[in-house]
């Protein structure tokens, strides 16, 4: 059955008030929902990307006391904003941020443009940002479409169209536009949100609960467990890296930026190396460090510790040491820190695990 057929058969009005009724009087009390600010919604739409809410929670919270409009964000040092930003991954998310309200700040008056063309043009944002953006703080009508929202209404429309594919968020966005409730487009859109989170969740949906089961085209078929159909990503890349703490006579650490565009891009981190098969790490670091540097440094024989960290494509394992460092950097993006100095960086989430277990050390 096509989701238009469906949606056909549905009570489109009923399906409203019962899904909206359910959020009112259900949802989870999170900080950005005491907010009609655009900008403050715009902040917990970007760190929601990918990331549970739970963990998002203290970090907007921080991230509002330090940064609590868009001229403060827009004014301030990128390293204050990383490091603001650090632990949450995805770092580009907050680098296309900052890009972004800078262009509000000096094309718009620092307001958040309203006009859907306007917004979307801003780096960063694109079509689930900008809906629900702009339903929730302006009330427009706008879906707000990301994977929470398509699983729900694949099971409600019994869609088996791949979501995986980026040419089916059409397809989805579409359905959300004929159920839109638009006298009260704000709490539509975060009720399918809530409800994909909560309720119809990606494995085991909990369907005796659910305030739409009436609704449900793959309730009533008992197909819900089969839907959404997504195809499986490719296997992640491995990587084995090496890393060393360096320290110089002085107690003073050696960390370095990373490139300013690519993977962690303008982390800062300790020294690291691709490790190739079969070689000896530390001899290996030793060589790297000496060449790169152009210094003299001394590799503890013992490993330190490893170090395991997944991105959505890639896993670094990491095998850590520490060393003793001789001479002076001259090279760009890199610098000594005294070690009370080191936590005031912004790290990648993999290096703020190696400081942690090597400061323990110490």
């Amino acid at each position: 059955m096509s989701e238009n057929r469906a949606i056909q058969k549905m009570n489109i009005t009923k399906f409203q008030q019962d899904l909206v009724d359910w959020y009112e009087a259900e949802k989870r009390d999170l900080p950005w929902r005491h907010e009609r600010d655009p900008y403050k919604i715009w902040v917990s739409e970007i760190m929601l990307q990918q990331t549970r809410v739970d963990t998002v929670i203290p970090y907007f919270n921080r991230f509002m006391e330090q940064f609590p409009t868009i001229n403060a964000l827009a004014g301030a040092d990128e390293e204050d904003v990383m490091k603001a930003w650090e632990g949450l991954g995805y770092y580009s998310r907050v680098r296309n941020l900052q890009s972004a309200v800078k262009e509000v700040a000096e094309s718009y008056g620092g307001i958040v443009p309203e006009k859907k063309e306007d917004f979307l043009s801003l780096k960063g944002v694109g079509p689930y940002t900008g809906g629900a953006v702009l339903s929730i703080a302006y009330g427009l009508p706008e879906p707000a479409v990301d994977g929470n929202v398509m699983r729900v209404i694949s099971r409600l429309l019994t869609i088996w169209d791949d979501i995986a594919k980026p040419s089916t968020r059409k397809i989805f966005e579409r359905a959300v536009e004929e159920l839109m409730y638009k006298e009260n487009p704000s709490s539509f859109n975060q009720a399918l949100m809530e409800l994909g989170a909560i309720i119809c969740t990606p494995t085991s949906p909990s369907c005796l609960l659910c305030p739409v089961q009436n609704h449900c085209q793959a309730f009533e078929e008992g197909v819900q467990r089969e839907l959404p159909v997504k195809t499986k990503k490719k296997s992640d890349k491995k990587v084995h890296m090496g890393a060393v703490v360096l320290t110089t006579n002085d107690g003073r650490i050696l960390i370095e930026k990373r490139p300013e565009s690519g993977l962690l891009a303008n982390l800062w981190q300790f020294p690291n190396v691709e490790l190739p098969v079969g070689t000896n790490p530390r001899r290996v670091l030793e060589s790297f460090i000496e060449t790169e540097y152009d210094v003299n440094v001394k590799v503890n024989t013992e490993k330190a510790t490893e170090i395991t960290h997944v991105f959505s494509h890639l896993t670094w394992n990491i095998d850590v040491y520490t060393g003793i460092i001789e001479g002076e950097v001259e090279k760009k993006r890199s610098k000594f820190v005294k070690e009370e100095e080191v936590e005031s960086f912004a790290f990648s989430v993999s290096h703020q695990k190696i400081w942690k277990y090597v400061k323990g050390l110490k």
